[in-house]
């Protein structure tokens, strides 16, 4: 049996002043099985990619350079698309998220309980920092999540979220910035999957330090929940979706002859 393999995707914009001490933390934390690490670089203005390519022959992981600048979900995109393990989970360049949650994060699909885990910040037995405006905004937005996909979550707009690659490889995704955490959730809404919720730890950081998320794509989160969880249907959400994630009354159209007739 071959050991599974977790790929982190790392998007990275201008992240110069602590990149290093990251990219160290990162790589110094240990993971119950092996690691694809995969940095995508967003056309940083500043030193990160260099930074980047240095780091990646002492720590033996894979830069990749996305031109022009296209934004997070751009970035995260290609890093599916590059990625190869049998599990998959996006991890920010900077020190908001704690890579010490990860294991307990895979440990559910390692275990075979759940396709999909996401890391809440706001479980009440996670270490709870956060900064009023954006905290506010965080559980409004999963709020009207919930109430449009029919999934309960506390934190829909969390960075660590934990795929079956074979799940999120066939996720039809689009999100240019960081719509990505809503279309990522809307489009398992759809579908026949198990998704856990477990705590993490959360250090959130201000604008001044560097917070790329603003109150534009505040409103621009509006607007795509109301999409991707109304007007984008199953089948333009997926393609090559697995057998034992479909809702078959959704996916008519995967059925052939001989299996229609045999339901009836």
């Amino acid at each position: 049996m071959k050991n599974k393999i977790l790929s982190i995707i790392v998007p990275v914009y201008n992240e110069e002043r602590q990149l290093r001490q990251v990219i160290e933390l990162l790589m110094g934390t240990s993971c119950p099985i092996d690691r694809e690490w995969i940095f995508v670089d967003d056309s940083s203005t500043d030193k990160s990619f260099h930074i980047l390519k240095e780091l990646s022959n002492k720590h033996h992981f894979r830069v990749i350079q996305q031109t022009p600048n296209q934004g997070k979900g751009s970035a995260v995109i290609r890093g599916i698309k590059e990625a190869t393990g049998d599990y998959l989970i996006i991890q920010d360049a900077d020190f908001e998220y704690d890579p010490r949650d990860i294991p307990s994060l895979i440990e559910p699909l390692i275990r075979g309980q759940a396709d999909v885990v996401y890391g809440s910040r706001f479980k009440k037995n996670a270490f709870q920092v956060h900064r009023t405006y954006h905290y506010f905004v965080n559980r409004l937005l999963t709020l009207i999540s919930n109430l449009l996909s029919d999934v309960y979550l506390t934190d829909m707009e969390t960075c660590y979220k934990v795929f079956n690659m074979d799940l999120i490889k066939s996720m039809n995704l689009s999100s240019k910035r960081f719509g990505i955490e809503v279309e990522m959730t809307a489009y398992l809404a759809k579908v026949r999957v198990r998704i856990f919720e477990m705590p993490i730890r959360y250090y959130p950081r201000s604008r001044l330090q560097g917070k790329k998320i603003n109150w534009k794509d505040g409103v621009a989160a509006l607007f795509h929940l109301v999409k991707f969880n109304l007007f984008v249907n199953v089948q333009k959400a997926y393609q090559n979706l697995p057998s034992q994630y479909h809702h078959f009354a959704d996916m008519p159209h995967q059925l052939n002859g001989d299996e229609s007739e045999s339901r009836h």
